[in-house]
């Protein structure tokens, strides 16, 4: 039988960290001792009260059957307390809060509800490249914002031209950034909020960073007046309590956004596993500290690797949250050239800029997500792959 994949398949590039975990294990099957800054994956564990809440969860028959499609109500109910706690924003737990297989999923199926094929979507670059893809497989036509150094990783929305605007649906934003690690303020989300209103855009506002910071907390797009009418903000507990592998993240906001992602969920997935969803309101409910620990450990680790980088004369965008370091490449490197040469030449896996987007091209990303003796040995291998 012949394998006839849709042209939608056929127009994608590899999964950009699929391809560098092959590289990966080609070096690692070779004998290269690697150390691997590529994917953002926490090696911290998570919490232990997380896990023993998990662990009685899953002990309780009761769990074992379908979850609702939103989420069990006690875990949006503490979604909301939650946010009112972080953010002083009031979220309404029965309509504008949904539970979701990680925050990904609900990234990936956003533009399912909103974008016909032929509409325009608006994403940033570089960026996340689960925005570009989904847009791809709603048969909408991605359209780039383009975040520059000079305008601190921030979009231009008056170079976005009129006509292109009033063709667009959805609008992806993502602060904490990531790759670049930029920070938003409030003026920022302001003129998003109007810029929204004035076309008619949905804006999806991905805050999965939100809690790994080094100095002042980040705000939430739904802080602003008028968010919440054209907007929501998708969350993970991935990053903030160390919960890569459980897969459950959540979005609020707009009722009726929230309402239209559920139905594209309602009839692609059953929702999250119950025990998950106790164990997660058992991480939402966690005294700040815990959060703070896991800052605390970025902290050291991005103070040593900066360290590192400047000693080998890599010039880096200082990182005020995010576990990334956006560095520029070397001179005569373009990305790629870099990350291939950091990988056959000194065993360290890092993730180009180009696989972020065109204006991704001449950066490179590291991950802070490995003990702090392996990025001290890294940013070692890194001098003398450079001086």
């Amino acid at each position: 039988m012949r394998n006839r994949w849709a042209e939608r398949i056929k127009k994608l590039p590899p999964y950009l960290f699929a391809e560098i975990d092959r590289l990966k294990e080609e070096q690692i099957a070779n004998g290269v001792d690697v150390i691997d800054l590529g994917v953002g994956d926490p090696d911290i564990q998570t919490p232990f009260h997380i896990v023993e809440k998990m662990i009685e969860a899953v002990r309780d028959p009761s769990n074992h059957r379908y979850p609702s499609y939103y989420g069990m109500l006690d875990f949006r109910k503490a979604v909301a307390a939650w946010y009112r706690r972080r953010f002083g924003v009031t979220i309404n737990p029965e309509s504008e809060v949904i539970s979701l297989i990680g925050s990904k999923e609900g990234i990936a199926h956003i533009p399912l509800a909103f974008v016909d094929p032929g509409d325009i979507a608006l994403v940033p670059d570089p960026g996340y490249p689960v925005y570009r893809v989904s847009v791809v497989f709603a048969g909408g036509n991605p359209y780039t914002m383009p975040l520059r150094l000079e305008n601190g990783f921030l979009p231009d929305l008056s170079e976005i031209p009129k006509h292109i605007a009033e063709r667009t649906k959805l609008m992806f934003i993502n602060y904490p950034n990531n790759p670049t690690t930029a920070v938003a303020g409030k003026d920022f989300f302001k003129e998003v909020v109007k810029f929204a209103d004035k076309y008619g855009i949905v804006v999806c506002h991905d805050a999965a960073y939100s809690e790994i910071y080094f100095d002042e907390a980040p705000v939430s797009f739904l802080e602003i007046d008028g968010a919440k009418d054209i907007g929501i903000e998708f969350h993970s507990l991935s990053k903030t309590f160390n919960m890569t592998g459980w897969r459950i993240g959540f979005a609020v906001g707009n009722a009726d956004i929230i309402r239209a992602l559920g139905h594209v969920k309602t009839n692609i997935d059953s929702g999250v596993f119950q025990a998950i969803q106790r164990a997660a309101i058992a991480a939402l409910e966690s005294d700040e500290g815990v959060a703070q620990l896991s800052r605390d450990i970025y902290r050291r680790r991005r103070d040593i690797f900066i360290n590192g980088l400047k000693q080998a004369g890599i010039k880096i965008f200082y990182p005020k949250a995010t576990f990334y370091i956006w560095a520029h490449t070397p001179s005569g490197y373009t990305s790629t050239d870099f990350a291939l040469s950091l990988l056959k030449k000194s065993g360290i896996v890092a993730t180009p800029g180009i696989g972020f987007g065109s204006f991704g091209e001449g950066f490179i990303r590291f991950s802070l997500t490995i003990n702090e003796d392996r990025l001290k040995e890294a940013s070692d291998r890194i001098g003398k792959l450079i001086l």
